[in-house]
């Protein structure tokens, strides 16, 4: 995805040729600076305690942010439980907690995601899970595209399975190894890529280690 980023917008490409701190176009580009600081997740209790404050006062901008904000508070914390409710080893590969994510861009249950990735050597597995509307539309892409590549008689590289139960696919691309999707509900989704694995039942079995029904139900979907 960011590679895609970086060629529709021009960012990441080499600006062999040009002046140290320039780009193409002579302009200055940033080479320094240490980003930005991870935000604390909002205090649920006193988001709430505000919000009260802010109604009885009748300012309702104010009581309606601190409510939003209280909501992203709780969706992060049901991040973070599933988070640690993941297996800590898959495959003999051990958790990068560098890399443990939990990411909320809107309140109200509606674009969380929760990032994984277990790492050794040159292989890798990453468990990415989401709640987005926009994930069912996915599903359904994929789903019908599996179907599409079972019927043309030809070598698969997606195809229609179940994982516990539950509706999924399974791709592979020479580039980018396994990749297996399963959908949770009517917006919920979870994916798996996995880097060097040898087959596709040392994929499934790895898959098979984390608790779908679990994640599931935290995440509220039905």
């Amino acid at each position: 995805i960011d590679k895609k980023i970086d060629e529709k917008t021009g960012m990441g490409q080499d600006n062999t040729g040009n002046a140290p701190g320039t780009n193409k176009s002579g302009k200055p580009r940033n080479t320094s600076g240490e980003g930005l600081k991870n935000s604390t997740p909002p205090d649920v209790v006193q988001q709430i305690s505000d919000a009260e404050k802010a109604h009885d006062a009748k300012n309702f901008s104010e009581a309606r942010y601190a409510i939003q904000q209280a909501l992203l508070g709780v969706e992060i914390q049901i991040g973070q439980l599933i988070l640690k409710s993941l297996p800590t080893t898959v495959a003999n590969l051990p958790t990068d907690t560098t890399e443990d994510r939990v990411m909320s861009t809107r309140w109200g249950w509606a674009n969380l995601t929760i990032q994984r990735i277990y790492r050794q050597g040159d292989k890798q597995m990453t468990v990415v899970i989401g709640n987005n509307p926009l994930y069912s539309g996915m599903m359904d892409m994929y789903f019908n595209n599996a179907y599409a590549t079972q019927s043309n008689g030809e070598a698969q590289n997606m195809k229609q399975i179940k994982v516990k139960g539950y509706k999924a696919a399974i791709k592979f691309e020479a580039n980018e190894g396994y990749s297996v999707l399963v959908a949770l509900g009517q917006s919920g989704m979870m994916t798996w890529q996995g880097i060097n694995f040898s087959t596709e039942e040392d994929m499934l079995t790895a898959v098979n280690n984390f608790d779908i029904d679990g994640v599931k139900k935290k995440l509220g979907e039905k």
